[in-house]
C-alpha cells in the first residue's frame, strides 16, 4: 500500500508519502496554502498474484485538524494541567481566528449589500422617470390625435 498527500493549490504542494504500509501509520503536516487536501491510496499487486476474494484490505482514515491534531507526546515534559492549558490556548486561538474570518466576511457582505441597494435605488429612479415621461408623452400624443380627429376641442 502506498499513500500520498497533496493539495490542489496552484503550487500543487506535496505533504507526504509512505510506501509499503502494513500497519497503523500516522502522517502529520502543516498546510502551506488554503486549499483542498487529497489523500491518495495505491495498492500495487505482484505480477504473479491471482485475485481472490479472501484477500482484502481495510483502510480506516482519521483526519484531525487544528488543536485536535496536536501530538500528545509534545507535552510530555509538562504537568497534566499545563498540557491541558496549552491545548485550550490553541483551541481559543482557533476560535479567535475563525471570528476574525467571519468579521471580514460579514464586512465584505455588508459592502456588497450596500452596493446592491445603491444600484437598485438608481434603477428604480430611472424606471420611474421613464414611466413619467412615457405617461406625459402618451397624454400629449392622445390629445393631438383626438384633436386631429375632431373628437375634442
Amino acid at each position: 500500500m502506498f499513500v500520498k498527500v497533496t493539495d490542489n493549490s496552484d503550487a500543487n504542494n506535496k505533504y507526504g508519502h509512505k510506501r509499503d504500509i502494513n500497519e497503523e501509520t500516522r502522517l502529520a503536516f502543516t498546510t502551506h496554502a488554503n486549499a483542498d487536501i487529497s489523500v491518495c491510496f495505491t495498492n500495487t499487486l505482484d505480477e504473479d498474484f491471482q485475485p481472490n476474494p479472501q484477500y482484502h484490505r481495510m483502510i480506516d482514515l482519521d483526519i484531525d485538524i487544528g488543536a485536535e491534531a496536536i501530538d500528545p507526546n509534545q507535552f510530555e515534559k509538562l504537568k497534566p494541567m499545563e498540557a491541558e492549558l496549552r491545548k485550550l490556548e490553541q483551541v481559543v486561538q482557533e476560535i479567535v481566528d475563525e471570528m476574525d474570518y467571519l468579521r471580514q466576511r460579514e464586512a465584505r457582505m455588508r459592502d456588497t449589500n450596500e452596493s446592491t441597494n445603491e444600484r437598485v435605488k438608481w434603477f428604480s429612479l430611472g424606471t420611474m422617470f421613464v414611466l413619467v415621461c412615457l405617461g406625459f408623452w402618451q397624454i400629449v400624443y392622445l390629445k393631438k390625435f383626438f384633436q386631429k380627429k375632431r373628437l375634442i376641442d
